[in-house]
């Protein structure tokens, strides 16, 4: 069973936590992790994108010259999509690309995060996000005391408005809830910090 250690704001070992072997101890599934990270990418994109078909741009649909007798190609109107500046055929329009994983591939793709995450030591856990007050510089001196400088992920479970605040002005730093975490974030960060009762929770989430 894996083990870590539990530190305080003051990177004080202050306890040990075992982890589950279900969870933070199986094989990394990197053709899982692939299809998460897609997924998370794809459901991200604004899909906003769009050009004019002949019937949106502007100009006459007024025939231009009779059909026979003149020499000349036969067109319809000056939006047509072969002349300079009639419509786009088959063009981009405005659609959704987010997609949903199976329940059960999202949750082993979380997993495989997580052990990842262990074997490289980058998975971190606090006892708790316990601040006196909301300013950003008491949680950047305590995160600098603990090792972490950019890309951190901080994991807590309950609400905690003095955390919230003082994450919010901090550009290398995210927070999320333990239970809406992804594994795209978790592969994004250099160091995943939990708070003790999100990774509890967390962990018996993932264990069902």
């Amino acid at each position: 069973m894996a083990t870590v250690d539990i530190k305080n704001l003051k990177n004080e070992v202050v306890g040990k936590l075992d982890l589950s072997d279900d969870v933070f101890s199986g094989p990394v599934n990197t053709g899982l992790l692939n299809d998460a990270v897609k997924q998370y990418l794809a459901s991200q994109r604004s899909g906003t994108h769009k050009t004019k078909g002949r019937a949106e741009v502007s100009g006459s649909g007024k025939k231009p010259w009779r059909q026979k007798g003149t020499g000349r190609a036969r067109v319809g109107e000056i939006r047509n999509p072969l002349w300079r500046g009639g419509g786009t055929v088959f063009g981009p329009q405005p659609r959704s690309y987010e997609y949903h994983l199976p329940k059960k591939m999202f949750r082993a793709a979380l997993r495989s995060a997580l052990a990842l995450k262990l074997k490289e030591n980058q998975l971190n856990v606090v006892d708790a996000f316990s601040l006196a007050d909301h300013k950003t510089k008491a949680l950047g001196t305590a995160l600098s005391q603990l090792g972490f400088k950019r890309k951190v992920l901080v994991i807590d479970h309950q609400e905690n408005k003095n955390l919230y605040l003082a994450t919010r002005n901090m550009a290398e730093v995210n927070l999320i809830a333990s239970l809406q975490v992804t594994p795209y974030q978790l592969l994004n960060a250099h160091h995943v910090v939990f708070s003790k009762a999100a990774i509890q929770a967390l962990e018996e989430v993932l264990k069902k």
